[in-house]
């Protein structure tokens, strides 16, 4: 059963029309073609589809678009206009990325740590980027990046 569902993404207002069930990955992709937000695992283990649903990291791949309500998301592609977000600009300047598949999802979640924690000390970066999985294995300089970040 198809549904008008009313969002709002990367502060614009959108319209799909799409089974409330649809993961939330799926509609920014195939609906909206916010491509940015990566399919990973499917399971929400990975971190790859990550978003934010307000100022909360999420994933995707199992966020029911129903269940967003009236919450704003932000993807990658809304995160800044000009790639210039502090943890943009850190992974940048870390040389985070190696292959580059799960990094919208790293800096998607590095990003809404520092949101509420400005000044992460090591555990606190590792407990909220656990589950955040990089097969380059670049975890280190993930690590730094949120650092100099929090600097910004």
């Amino acid at each position: 059963m198809m549904a008008k569902i009313n969002l709002q993404i990367n502060g614009k207002k959108q319209t799909v029309d799409v089974d409330p069930n649809t993961p939330m990955l799926w509609v920014l992709r195939d609906h909206l073609n916010l491509v940015g937000t990566k399919y990973g695992c499917g399971i929400a283990q990975c971190g790859a589809c990550t978003i934010h649903l307000g100022d909360v990291a999420v994933r995707s791949c199992q966020l029911p678009v129903s269940a967003v309500g009236d919450q704003a998301i932000t993807t990658i592609e809304g995160l800044s206009v000009n790639g210039d977000h502090p943890v943009q600009q850190a992974w940048l300047e870390h040389d985070v990325a190696q292959c580059g598949y799960c990094q919208a999802g790293q800096i998607m979640n590095a990003s809404a740590l520092l949101k509420r924690t400005a000044n992460p000390d090591d555990k606190e970066i590792e407990s909220a980027m656990n589950g955040n999985i990089c097969r380059c294995a670049t975890y280190m300089r993930i690590k730094a990046a949120i650092k100099s970040a929090a600097q910004s």
